[in-house]
């Protein structure tokens, strides 16, 4: 079991940052880790996104491992491991950047939704599996496939806040992808970040029993 995955199950959450502005992240990092979280990752479709994992691998060193969100091929797997990228998550499913990320020694956590496409995944060399979009496949779902996929570790990504999280481990997730419902875009432009803290304080507060 790779260190990522180690802290994956432990922490049992990553924080997604999709669209935030480069003079806005550093601050936004600050307030996750100031409320507990670990893991962050920044997405690749975010403009300027290997620029700010870059400099938040040197920035939050032993507060936080830094990965790469939205990665869809093997390109962006490149680029975002060359700016120091700890782990890759994906929406989708390439066995390419699975492959990539084994040879780098990287964490690849790609996008899955079938049970032919976690399997596939688990074959090509995925420690996990980010099972999306949860939001509109509803905990029954996932209780289901866990039947026959009871040892692949899942984290569930869509549709998670405070009141259903409990819910989502309950029908099997081993994490969850948390993106708007922990890091309010709003609040960070209104620089409200001990709102933030807070915020991820509950989540944090929310799965240390699960």
């Amino acid at each position: 079991m790779s260190e990522m995955l180690d802290l994956l199950l432990e922490h049992k959450i990553v924080a997604i940052l999709r669209g935030i502005e480069d003079h806005q992240a550093d601050a936004a990092g600050q307030a996750l880790i100031d409320g507990g979280i670990r893991l962050m990752e920044i997405t690749m479709n975010t403009p300027g996104a290997a620029v700010m994992i870059e400099r938040w691998r040197s920035r939050f060193d032993g507060q936080a491992s830094v990965g790469a969100g939205t990665v869809l091929d093997v390109d962006m797997a490149k680029a975002a491991v060359a700016a120091g990228a700890q782990f890759l998550i994906s929406p989708n499913l390439d066995e390419e950047v699975i492959r990539y990320g084994l040879e780098k020694g990287v964490s690849v956590w790609p996008g899955v939704m079938t049970p032919t496409e976690i399997v596939k995944a688990w074959k090509a060399g995925a420690e996990a599996v980010k099972l999306f979009p949860m939001g509109t496949l509803g905990t029954k779902y996932l209780t289901e496939i866990r039947g026959p996929l009871d040892s692949i570790p899942i984290m569930a990504t869509g549709g998670v806040d405070l009141h259903n999280i409990a819910e989502y481990f309950a029908a099997g997730a081993n994490a969850v992808g948390l993106g708007g419902k922990l890091l309010n875009l709003e609040w960070v432009r209104e620089g409200k970040y001990e709102l933030i803290t807070e915020r991820a304080r509950q989540f944090v507060d929310a799965v240390r029993p699960l």
